[in-house]
């Protein structure tokens, strides 16, 4: 049941790869088209809401869709094409088609003068107006004279699109996944959260006996996350139990974790001990950093208790929202750690539970077979270990504890409870 690997990093950089190219927004046919190939890797729900869909204190938008976008200079060079790099316009652009001064052009253009070699990612969702990106340096390079804006793009009634699956345990409490869709090509935000959470929905399918269930979404970041509380909360409340927004995970970074809203539940517990267990250099943030949904899902009202366990975060590293977090920035090795992170804490979740010994006394182990017939002082660890076990076992402490108190990693102990279990030594009191 554990440590089984459904999908690679390679492979889920080959997805990623698929997917780059397509532009995407909080709606529009990127958005269909980009959960129509993940279906055809998981069994997703595609939901649509209509534009004026009222959820909480948004109001979900008019659809946007674009075909092209571009500019061409004084002489007619082409020198913006967003066909060359979708980053090129001014997200939920309204539509253009004009001559405009060097001075006009500047007032819709949008750079970084930080940055100045990077074209930037810029959105107006909930503003009419029109604009292009493009690098600083190419920006002030611009000579004076008439340019030719084209933006060829569509706002009117449509739908917000978003994806679901429930994947059902034996158990109707729930670890939640949440990815957004929303970004065009972005690598890392959040390209390799929609992979990441692909390939976790692939494992978890395929766990057999699965205890919990799951409720994994792909949906546009705040009012997809806002819609789909609007129409799942009282279920959600009820039954997740953990959950994580899944961002930011497939460069060469250390692992991030964005704790909890009060650092203090059950998905704190789980993920701060998987990434201590596999010694690797790891950054903690409080709550106060919080920058995707898990600031709609710990809202007042939603109380939801949700983590995010990413590489570098969002904001931190510089090619956050820009050219530069492209397919080079993304790694196969990057996405594979986060994989296996992930699998580690679904494991974690399926196996944790309350033990209790069931004889009074240190056991006689080797009327078990768990005693050497001629003892060594080399295998005194390998008896330690189950009578330390059997010591912690008393019903208060669940596995986790127990791993924590004998300083190894959780799942150095699985095949050991599988073990006092069939000999009757162990039993299971409840689950946390």
């Amino acid at each position: 049941m554990y440590t089984q690997h459904n999908i690679s990093g390679q492979s889920a950089y080959s997805l990623l790869k698929d997917l780059f190219p397509i532009a995407r927004s909080l709606t529009g046919a990127g958005v269909r088209k980009t959960l129509n190939r993940i279906k055809k890797i998981i069994p997703i729900d595609i939901k649509e809401v209509s534009s004026g869909y009222k959820a909480y204190d948004w109001i979900v938008p008019d659809e946007w869709n674009i075909k092209d976008a571009y500019v061409l200079d004084p002489d007619g060079v082409k020198i913006i094409d967003f066909h060359c790099n979708n980053l090129h316009v001014l997200y939920y652009s309204t539509p253009f088609n004009g001559v405009v001064t060097l001075d006009e052009l500047k007032d819709h253009a949008h750079t970084l003068s930080d940055k100045p070699s990077l074209i930037p990612f810029v959105a107006s969702y909930y503003k009419k107006q029109w604009g292009i990106c493009m690098s600083h340096d190419q920006l002030v390079s611009l000579k004076e004279g008439d340019y030719t804006v084209v933006i060829d793009s569509t706002l009117k009634p449509g739908f917000l699109t978003y994806g679901e699956i429930i994947i059902e345990g034996q158990s109707k409490k729930e670890i939640f996944l949440s990815t957004y869709i929303c970004h065009p090509s972005l690598a890392n935000d959040n390209l390799s959260g929609v992979v990441v959470t692909t390939a976790l929905s692939e494992y978890i399918l395929s766990l057999k006996n699965r205890y919990y269930s799951y409720r994994i979404i792909f949906i546009p970041e705040t009012i997809g996350a806002l819609v789909y509380m609007s129409k799942n909360l009282p279920i959600m409340k009820q039954n997740i139990i953990a959950g994580y927004t899944v961002t930011c995970v497939g460069d060469p970074g250390n692992f991030s974790y964005l704790m909890s809203k009060y650092e203090d539940e059950y998905v704190d517990r789980v993920t701060l001990h998987v990434l201590n267990s596999i010694k690797s250099k790891y950054h903690t943030y409080n709550f106060l950093h919080r920058g995707s949904d898990e600031r709609q899902y710990s809202s007042p009202g939603a109380d939801l208790p949700i983590g995010s366990l990413m590489r570098s975060k969002y904001h931190v590293y510089p090619e956050y929202h820009t050219s530069a977090d492209n397919l080079d920035y993304v790694t196969p090795e990057g996405l594979n750690g986060s994989i296996e992170l992930y699998q580690k804490c679904i494991d974690v979740y399926e196996i944790n539970k309350y033990y209790k010994a069931v004889v009074i006394g240190e056991p006689k182990l080797s009327s078990r077979n768990l005693y050497p017939d001629t003892f060594q002082e080399k295998q005194l660890p390998e008896v330690n270990i189950i009578l330390d076990f059997l010591t912690y076992a008393d019903g208060s402490n669940d596995l986790i504890d127990i791993a924590e108190k004998l300083r190894v990693p959780i799942w150095d102990l699985y095949d050991l409870v599988a073990t006092l279990l069939k000999i009757q030594l162990i039993v299971e009191c409840k689950r946390v």
